[in-house]
């Protein structure tokens, strides 16, 4: 059995995981990337920047960063990251400053941040995290194969948990590319239950089915089986098939705009939110890419340890 045991968010207007939840965000808010403090932040980009932020955050709930350090070991933490357009605009720039000027006119610390792993091998450099190391950039259905992938990892006993992280960008670039997107990053900690009881972590929600098929009727059809009991379905942006019987329906791109590789993890820690929060029936996450769906289902950890995890402060990017 697989667990989430820590939600993080940093996205103007949201103050915790829970605010996912709302049908309206209020407008303005701060910067979340004005939190991270200390030297080497000149040469990240956007969107890394934004998941150090949410991934601290969700490593800090799940009672796993110390101030400073991990309280675990670094091997048995691994990462994925979930963003189709990352560092495209570091790429691009790059890209461009050869065309124009030629190979010698790069930046030797800008070129590494064009590696299409940056953001994934960032969160593992700044916070320890010397498991599995990987980036899906999938389309719209990336975010829930990130789960996918982290709960695999863990079945196969590479790492005993993994921090999941969607992320995009709203930049100059992006927006020319494909047009207005979410700004932000949302991120989650993956664990084996036995993982989190052995280190008295309390789990928000339990990871239960996964499909990933060619339609989007067919994937939810395939994780909710014949007696769905579903609470809360966050459903995709275009939804191909009718509303789940008594399901409060929550289109998170209604809330933050086309979320792209971000939504299935932001529809994951939305319905975390909602079990942590003794919300009645399944969660149904679900979303659509041009030639896949993609559905999870999230249910209730069950009975939490007696000794939740000790709250722990995030430490400063490195």
């Amino acid at each position: 059995m697989t667990v989430i045991t820590g939600t993080g968010a940093a996205v103007r207007g949201v103050h915790r995981p829970a605010d996912l939840l709302l049908d309206l965000l209020p407008p303005g808010g701060d910067d979340p990337v004005t939190r991270l403090k200390g030297r080497g932040l000149r040469y990240k980009d956007r969107a890394t920047k934004l998941a150090l932020c949410a991934g601290g955050d969700a490593l800090a709930e799940a009672g796993l960063l110390l101030d400073p350090g991990l309280a675990v070991p670094g091997e048995s933490v691994g990462v994925v990251a979930s963003t189709n357009y990352g560092n495209v605009d570091t790429v691009c720039a790059t890209v461009s400053v050869i065309a124009e000027s030629g190979y010698g006119a790069t930046s030797p610390m800008m070129l590494p941040a064009t590696a299409s792993n940056v953001t994934a091998s960032w969160l593992a450099i700044s916070y320890g995290l010397r498991g599995v190391n990987l980036t899906l950039c999938n389309g719209g259905t990336s975010g829930l194969d990130a789960l996918h992938w982290a709960r695999t990892m863990i079945d196969a006993g590479r790492v005993e948990r993994m921090l999941v992280v969607g992320v995009e960008p709203a930049n100059e670039m992006v927006e020319r590319l494909a047009g207005p997107v979410f700004d932000g990053a949302v991120a989650l900690v993956l664990e084996s239950a036995g993982s989190a009881a052995a280190r008295g972590a309390r789990p928000l929600a339990r990871l239960d089915g996964y499909a990933r098929r060619g339609t989007h009727g067919q994937a939810v059809a395939a994780v909710l089986g014949p007696s769905p009991a579903v609470g809360l379905w966050c459903a995709p942006e275009r939804r191909e098939v009718s509303q789940v019987d008594g399901a409060r329906v929550h289109d998170l791109t209604a809330l933050l705009g086309p979320c792209s590789g971000a939504l299935g993890v932001a529809q994951c820690v939305a319905g975390a939110a909602w079990l942590g929060a003794g919300g009645r029936g399944d969660v149904l996450a679900s979303t659509t890419g041009p030639d896949a769906a993609a559905a999870a289902l999230l249910t209730s950890a069950g009975t939490s340890p007696a000794t939740p995890a000790r709250p722990a402060t995030a430490g400063a990017a490195r």
